[in-house]
């Protein structure tokens, strides 16, 4: 008898310790890890076991009860469903949120901004200067053809917005995101051009856009001045836009356009060529595009500038008012201090 009590003694133990056991064990799973305020990063290798990773949080001090992680992600059977790449932890993750956290592969997301107004130069710089992208030795030919327009100038082909991406993208991949952004951007445009629009192809709507992105900054005035444009177009006038012309100058423009800058033939001088110039100029944004292909038709064939820190514009019907603009902008500019 005596026997017996021992036997039942030691089993109720036993279960009482399994059963304090699991109680510390969901505890410590759902206990905050030691990260501090302003966070910490995780670096998990392609095709590393979940052991090294939790060692690397041991030897962090991140984590505690290594072996308990380790243990819990073998019997769930998600030691093996942990994805690659950068985290970024956060104070207050516990051991089985950071665990879901790898296994759903929430890997942060670093930011690019492309700019409205750039030229491809431009922005080939800056996805290359980021660290977080894994950059190519692909000049502008060479990174259309792997888009899969080959004979497409790279000018003007991307679309200008913020752009989120995890650590070790490459720059043509960054890349194709944003000329696929361009492309829906462009052809949903042009289904909504306006009927007696003076331009033929979506690709030339995107090298108006691009003038018409260099020429003002101001929402209120896309549509006016690229009514300006088609209206020269309509008539035949040149388009005679300064930002074509210092395009086609390349590096040799130094800041200062010159009376003999717009007398230099070039593809790009619509000073002495009619028509648009050969491809875009610029990135434009999504407004530059909408104007594009919608135009405010007002009959004015020239604008210059106020003068005035808005940077706005004077637009005009005829020579004559043209010109007295001109001597209104030239007279504030010699009343300024």
């Amino acid at each position: 008898m005596r026997k017996r009590w021992w036997v039942a003694a030691a089993a109720v133990g036993a279960l009482a310790l399994g059963a304090l056991a699991t109680v510390r064990a969901a505890r410590a799973l759902h206990a905050p890890l030691d990260i501090p305020a302003e966070g910490a990063w995780l670096e998990v290798d392609s095709g590393a076991p979940f052991w090294r990773v939790t060692k690397q949080l041991a030897e962090r001090r991140i984590l505690e009860h290594e072996w308990l992680l380790k243990m819990y992600a073998r019997f769930s059977g998600d030691a093996t469903k942990v994805r690659a790449g950068e985290y970024r932890l956060s104070a207050g993750a516990t051991p089985l949120s950071l665990l879901e956290k790898l296994v759903s592969g929430q890997v942060y997301l670093h930011q690019i901004t492309v700019v409205e107004g750039w030229r491809f130069d431009d922005l080939l710089t800056a996805v290359r200067a980021n660290p977080a992208v894994k950059a190519t030795t692909l000049d502008g030919p060479a990174i259309m053809a792997a888009l899969g327009e080959p004979d497409v100038h790279p000018e003007g082909q991307f679309f200008p917005d913020t752009y989120s991406f995890p650590r070790g993208t490459t720059d043509v991949e960054l890349l194709r995101t944003a000329h696929q952004a361009l492309r829906t951007h462009l052809d949903d445009a042009w289904r909504r051009r306006s009927a007696d629009l003076r331009i033929a192809t979506p690709y030339q709507a995107l090298v108006l856009a691009s003038i018409i992105e260099k020429e003002t900054a101001l929402p209120s005035e896309r549509r006016l001045i690229s009514g300006v444009f088609s209206e020269r177009l309509r008539r035949g006038m040149r388009l005679q836009t300064d930002p074509t012309v210092i395009y086609g100058l390349g590096a040799a423009f130094d800041g200062n356009l010159r009376r003999q800058d717009l007398d230099s033939d070039t593809p790009y001088n619509t000073y002495t060529r009619g028509g648009l110039p050969p491809t875009p100029i610029a990135l434009p944004g999504a407004a530059s595009i909408e104007a594009a292909v919608e135009p405010e038709i007002t009959g004015a064939v020239y604008f210059v500038a106020t003068g005035r820190p808005d940077g706005s514009h004077v637009f005009s019907a005829t020579l004559e008012q043209h010109e007295q603009a001109v001597r209104d902008y030239l007279r504030r500019l010699k009343s300024e201090p």
